[in-house]
């Protein structure tokens, strides 16, 4: 373990996130934005955590993982993690958050198409003008919203309907989960964008504003500034949360840990890449492979001719086509379950729990 190291360094959870916490970033790097102190972000407990913490507490990272994990914590940039299918790449973002106890991991899938407003925010336009449409049924002839007298406590939530006469915006605005991650907090949140390759081309050049910038405006909220100049919203964990947006704008304070996977189906373009600290991730070898099944399901290898085998024939398949390492893990659970015991079936078992991803016979 090297000093420097935060993610898998020395010492307990939360000695290495307090460091990581006070750690002063880069001068390009350092943002303004003031938390809500009414807002408290999901912590190291509950369903979404458990979720976490059981995918990333037994990921087995080598030196160099660490190495470049660790610098992009410094530097505070996205991590751009590449390699092929099921080689660990999404759960190295869990393993982050589970080591530094960073709650749970943010996750925006990518798809052809994903555009960028999907991570920043979503806006039901449609429910909102139905919701409008509804009021004007149920009270014909009555007089918009943004007129009426307001009580004490509607003066005071700041999030007044808008002058148009529709219901307020508020309802219909959540955060996405981009937008969650660059809330203002003194402790990153880990976002996970998962299979960025697969998305539209223009994608990776639109997130290089905010990754620049380390903000967002959301143009909804914006053009009502002057009647409503913080709105309350909901986020990605929690569409009841109700974090106060002011002048339309999300700006963090910490940037984020921003994890972006890709499986090598396309090229990014030399702008994206440069902000990026980027990690190649190599199918796992015999050595790892025993850690990584013996941190899973606690089973030493080397004590069992059985499942020496069967990482043995683990690593012959994978020559002729693409196998990812939670086949094998599959095939060590059954064996334990009893499962496919027979041994005339071994060679079925193997065809089933451990079938080519790529190659000839997938």
């Amino acid at each position: 373990m090297k000093d420097w190291w935060l993610y898998q360094g020395t010492g307990e959870a939360a000695e290495r996130r307090a460091r990581l916490e006070a750690g002063p970033p880069p001068p390009w790097r350092d943002f303004k934005g003031v938390p809500d102190p009414g807002y408290t972000p999901p912590g190291c407990a509950g369903e979404a955590w458990e979720r976490t913490w059981r995918r990333g507490e037994g990921y087995v990272p080598d030196e160099l993982e660490k190495d470049v994990v660790n610098t992009a914590l410094h530097l505070r940039r996205p991590l751009l993690i590449t390699g092929k299918p099921g080689v660990g790449k999404s759960t190295l973002a869990s393993s982050i958050a589970a080591d530094l106890d960073l709650g749970p991991v943010l996750h925006w899938p990518v798809t052809s198409r994903t555009v960028l407003r999907d991570g920043l925010y979503l806006y039901d336009a449609i429910g909102r003008l139905q919701e409008a449409g509804l009021e004007q049924l149920r009270t014909p002839g009555a007089e918009p919203p943004a007129a009426r007298p307001q009580t004490p406590a509607q003066s005071q939530s700041q999030t007044p309907a808008p002058a148009d006469g529709g219901p307020s915006i508020a309802r219909y605005l959540r955060l996405g989960p981009l937008g969650t991650a660059l809330l203002p907090q003194d402790r990153p949140r880990v976002l996970l964008v998962d299979e960025i390759d697969k998305s539209d081309i223009d994608l990776p050049g639109d997130l290089l504003t905010v990754f620049e910038d380390g903000g967002f405006v959301i143009p909804e909220l914006a053009r009502l500034v002057k009647e409503a100049p913080t709105v309350s919203i909901g986020t990605d964990d929690d569409t009841d949360a109700a974090v106060r947006i002011s002048q339309g704008r999300v700006q963090c304070r910490y940037f984020p840990i921003v994890v972006l996977t890709s499986n090598g189906e396309r090229d990014f373009p030399p702008a994206f890449l440069r902000r990026c600290v980027r990690l190649h991730l190599d199918p796992p070898g015999p050595d790892k492979l025993a850690r990584i099944v013996r941190g899973r399901l606690g089973v030493d290898i080397e004590n069992s001719d059985e499942y020496r085998d069967l990482v043995q024939s683990f690593l012959e398949r994978a020559e002729d086509g693409d196998l990812a390492t939670d086949q094998l893990l599959n095939a060590i659970q059954l064996r334990l379950a009893g499962a496919w015991s027979a041994p005339g079936d071994r060679e079925r078992f193997l065809a089933t729990v451990m079938h080519h991803l790529t190659g000839p016979s997938a």
